[in-house]
């Protein structure tokens, strides 16, 4: 593997309402130190790849809102390889826009893509399998994603179907899986060939635009439009002009449920995509009551199984409650039963 050649990407332009009160449009999850440990997930997402690529060759793409949270936390990322969307288009034109500027100054770049605001507890093992993954798309035109061998059975992931054991090494895609119904993930997990879909992909830049020329066309003519303004002061208003005309669509619909180029490589990696407070709670640190608390000052009395989430506030006293989140933002409280909390999101909403 050439380091000197490997980039990541971070997408990092997610609004992170699930989480609300404490993770809010105007400060989503991803630059939020959601766990209690001192660093905020992207800080987490970039310190997890270091060992595979310099911190020159990292880049973030995200809203124009948040490029300054980005500045902020990853001091070290080239200012011109923070790219702004000026609207959300979905992955597929984020992840072509980082692609298309990455081929302007390294066209033999070998790119892995990944969310900003996932959990890795196994970074070691992780870091492993994504070396093996870049080593296999070098030299040849293949896209592999990284699968999660599931834990439980779990409704609120899409799957990846392995065509051989993925764990042990890079296999052929049989087949992407939309979110099952709880008896087919049960025999999802049964099977022993199904994997969550981390989001997480690596290829190299020929074959990525050459496979979104083929099966997205009309984003990659857009994108060609855009190259010549690359790194130039009129980037930013063909950005403007010509981005929001891309379809609003995931690269997993866009290009992986189309190519007939893709692997998988698996493992468990401590994986979770922080996607409800019971997530965040199950990776927090619990006293002898079961409860898991980010706060200068909580104090729980007759309390179990909470998660108390109140960085900021003075003093929060909890009594009697069992199984419920209570979480405090800029004068926000949401005190709900952690069983609910998927619903969170129709809660808060206006």
């Amino acid at each position: 593997m050439d380091k000197k050649n490997t980039h990541v990407v971070i997408m990092a332009g997610g609004s992170g309402s699930r989480l609300w009160p404490v993770s809010t449009p105007c400060m989503p999850k991803q630059f939020i130190d959601l766990l209690g440990v001192g660093k905020t997930m992207i800080r987490l997402t970039m310190e997890r790849f270091l060992p595979l690529c310099p911190p020159e060759n990292f880049w973030v793409v995200t809203s124009e809102r948040y490029v300054s949270a980005v500045r902020e936390q990853l001091p070290e990322i080239p200012e011109d390889q923070i790219l702004a969307e000026p609207e959300a288009r979905n992955t597929a034109p984020c992840i072509a826009y980082a692609c298309w500027k990455i081929d302007r100054r390294c066209p033999d770049a070998n790119i892995v893509v990944t969310p900003a605001d996932a959990l890795v507890i196994r970074t070691e093992e992780f870091a492993s399998a994504i070396g093996k993954a870049l080593g296999f798309t070098a030299g040849r035109s293949a896209i592999v994603t990284v699968g999660i061998v599931p834990t439980r059975p779990e409704t609120g992931y899409g799957y990846i179907h392995a065509g051989g054991n993925a764990a042990e090494g890079i296999v052929k895609v049989a087949e992407f899986k939309e979110k099952p119904s709880a008896d087919v993930a049960v025999r999802y997990v049964a099977d022993g060939h199904y994997l969550w879909n981390a989001g997480i992909f690596v290829w190299n830049c020929r074959t990525i635009m050459s496979q979104m020329r083929e099966h997205a066309p009309a984003i990659a003519e857009i994108m060609d439009r855009l190259a010549p303004s690359f790194f130039t002061a009129g980037e930013k208003p063909a950005l403007a002009n010509l981005f929001p005309l891309c379809d609003k669509i995931s690269i997993d619909y866009a290009v992986m449920e189309k190519s007939r180029d893709i692997y998988v490589v698996g493992g468990e990696f401590g994986w979770s995509d922080l996607g409800s407070w019971g997530a965040i709670g199950a990776h927090m640190q619990t006293d002898s009551d079961g409860n898991a608390v980010v706060g200068s000052d909580v104090r729980l009395f007759n309390s179990r199984n909470c998660i108390v989430h109140a960085a900021d506030a003075r003093r929060v006293v909890v009594e009697g409650l069992d199984g419920y989140v209570v979480a405090e933002k800029d004068g926000n409280i949401l005190v709900c039963r952690i069983s609910e909390d998927q619903h969170v999101k129709e809660f808060s909403s206006d």
